[in-house]
């Protein structure tokens, strides 16, 4: 008897199905007739009700930077709700942190199978910090799984190997800078300007662009000067990593905002870590962690500096 609970235990350890929760979630579909495409994924999330900010092909830049790729197909995919992303930012105005949300569509060398990983909503809760029963966030989540069922109908949940481990760093990198109220437009205009122009030398693409305050206004909400936000992607890091966990497109491109509140004098600006990254997929790879270190501290170098 103790022999076979032992075999038991073991069998399920192996199959990764020991109950520990999983920041990304993983839906992998049989695709051995190549009918299921990112173009036909994209399709399956504009008719529930999804924005398409970008449905990128990576693996293009890869064969330009590195020569190879290990995928036959690599996407990164961003995307959001507008009326939902409205409702969010009445309460909490960093929804800017996932607004566009963020995932990859990938399909390994020689495989027969396409996948797509997106954050958990009980994750996004957690960087956000925000309530995991939101109501909001909930419908967004069922919105995924429904566009994701629509466009792999045959496909399901993966358990992933690997267990999320501890936070190493702050969750969410955070600056603000004073702004005088009746020069904001100028204050902004400066700063995009400088700050988009230290991008490429350091290294990043600006892979995206959201102007979140027009899709409020067209709603008729006027509590912002200004909301928005950046997708902004390093090919280094998101190959890198991807090599070894290809739903690091969960976090990429990574989602930077800056807003401006009417009334206030200060400008806001914010994007999740790298640790986030290393702490979801459990990432201990040397080559992995240098370089989501050194995009980190780039980041930040740029950032500091603008707003001394």
């Amino acid at each position: 008897m103790k022999n076979l609970l032992k075999k038991l235990m073991a069998l399920i350890v192996i199959s990764g199905t020991w109950g520990f929760a999983q920041d990304i979630q993983v839906f992998t579909a049989d695709n051995s007739d190549g009918k299921i495409t990112p173009k036909t994924i994209e399709e399956a999330f504009k008719k529930v009700g999804f924005f398409i900010a970008e449905n990128r092909d990576m693996n293009l830049p890869f064969k330009i930077q590195f020569k190879e790729t290990p995928f036959d197909v690599y996407n990164l995919f961003t995307f959001y709700s507008k009326p939902d992303t409205l409702t969010l930012v009445k309460e909490y105005p960093e929804i800017g942190l996932f607004a566009p949300l963020s995932m990859s569509i990938y399909t390994k060398k020689g495989e027969k199978t396409i996948s797509v990983s997106t954050l958990t909503t009980d994750t996004l809760a957690t960087i956000l910090e925000i309530p995991k029963d939101d109501k909001t966030l909930l419908k967004i989540g069922e919105m995924v799984k429904e566009a994701l069922r629509t466009a792999m109908p045959n496909g399901k949940f993966e358990t992933l190997t690997y267990e999320p481990k501890g936070m190493e760093g702050e969750r969410v990198t955070r600056l603000e800078m004073e702004v005088d109220p009746d020069e904001w437009e100028d204050a902004k205009d400066e700063f995009q300007m400088l700050f988009e122009g230290e991008l490429a030398p350091n290294g990043f693409v600006m892979a995206g662009f959201s102007d979140l305050n027009y899709d409020f206004e067209e709603q008729n909400y006027e509590a912002f000067n200004f909301y928005d936000v950046y997708s902004i992607c390093k090919l280094p890091v998101i190959y890198t990593v991807a090599k070894t966990r290809p739903e690091a497109g969960a976090f990429a491109p990574c989602s930077l905002y800056l807003y401006m509140k009417k009334g206030e004098d200060k400008m806001h600006v914010a994007y999740p870590s790298v640790y986030n990254w290393i702490s979801a997929m459990a990432i201990d790879d040397k080559a992995s962690l240098e370089a989501l270190d050194d995009a980190q501290k780039r980041m930040e170098k740029i950032l500091s500096g603008l707003m001394e």
